[in-house]
């Protein structure tokens, strides 16, 4: 099992990666384990998949277990950044549990599917940043939820692609929207089209990832950048941070006008915030600043 220690500082077991931090654990299931960092990475949830035996495979219980983190953080004023990682060394996610789904009824397949998608849908609503660090493979569903993350970070030896023509089938958790909208509709054809599986240092050079590092002995490099890349985040407003993604998560969508006018809206919400305040006051007391998302 992951950390389930609060307070602690924890080490690698022979499956699981654990978290080397102080934490404090928020959730703990077989599938899935939540937990909020301390000390210097307070502000930091992270939502680790722990799976070892089906490749962290999505099934109906990480699917519901997913959701209620994902509850639980949209009310979470103390966490600014969500880092959705494996505990299993070399994968992320396998993407659809196949032995579970070919246990369900076909009646079951098409709720589940949409289930699933609904869940990519508010994996990507949630209100803070959200970064996948990707040690391992990420594929089908498993390269879906990456997909709906707002940053992605991965080893340069993690595969990931979109395979489900390989099984005569689609996509089906908005890898074929997600995918073109971050490549190019051209890209994301040739990709799904062949179900190639790349590497994370093809998918930096196409866009579909942030970063690349390589890969430690550890076997957590993407996740060690992740963490970086968070605590660059952490130290800015809470409200502020909410408003600009929502701007440009609504942006991308309509023409430049609309856009601009989202924009307009959305600065309106930090105006009356105290957070506005002491930024501004920290600039002029030279200061770093002290925000409470108020």
């Amino acid at each position: 099992m992951a950390c389930l220690m609060k307070f602690t500082r924890c080490v690698r077991t022979t499956n699981l990666f654990q978290i080397p931090i102080r934490t404090l654990t928020k959730i703990n299931d077989d599938d899935l384990n939540l937990e909020f960092l301390e000390g210097d990475h307070k502000g930091i949830a992270v939502c680790s998949f722990t799976r070892p035996k089906a490749k962290n495979a999505l099934s109906k219980n990480l699917v519901t277990q997913f959701k209620k983190t994902i509850d639980l953080l949209k009310f979470e004023k103390g966490i600014a950044v969500l880092i959705l990682r494996s505990g299993v060394p070399g994968i992320f996610c396998a993407g659809a549990d196949l032995k579970e789904r070919a246990t369900m009824p076909e009646s079951e397949v098409g709720p589940f599917v949409a289930s699933a998608r609904q869940l990519t849908v508010e994996l990507s609503d949630l209100p803070i940043p959200t970064i996948a660090a990707l040690d391992g493979a990420a594929l089908g569903g498993g390269l879906e939820l990456a997909l709906s993350c707002d940053l992605r970070v991965a080893a340069s030896s993690a595969k990931m692609g979109l395979v489900e023509t390989r099984l005569a089938i689609i996509p089906g958790a908005g890898g074929t929207q997600r995918l073109s909208r971050l490549v190019g509709p051209a890209i994301a054809k040739e990709l799904i089209f062949t179900a190639r599986v790349i590497d994370g240092t093809q998918a930096r050079a196409l866009g579909v990832v942030n970063h690349v590092v390589d890969q430690n002995e550890a076997g957590d490099a993407a996740f060690q950048r992740s963490l970086k890349l968070a605590q660059e985040i952490t130290p800015n407003g809470p409200v502020a941070l909410r408003m600009a993604k929502q701007s440009i998560n609504r942006g991308i969508e309509v023409d430049l006008t609309a856009g601009l006018a989202f924009e307009q809206a959305f600065y309106a919400q930090v105006i009356p915030t105290k957070d506005r305040m002491e930024g501004i006051r920290a600039f002029i007391e030279k200061r770093p600043a002290q925000y409470k998302g108020e």
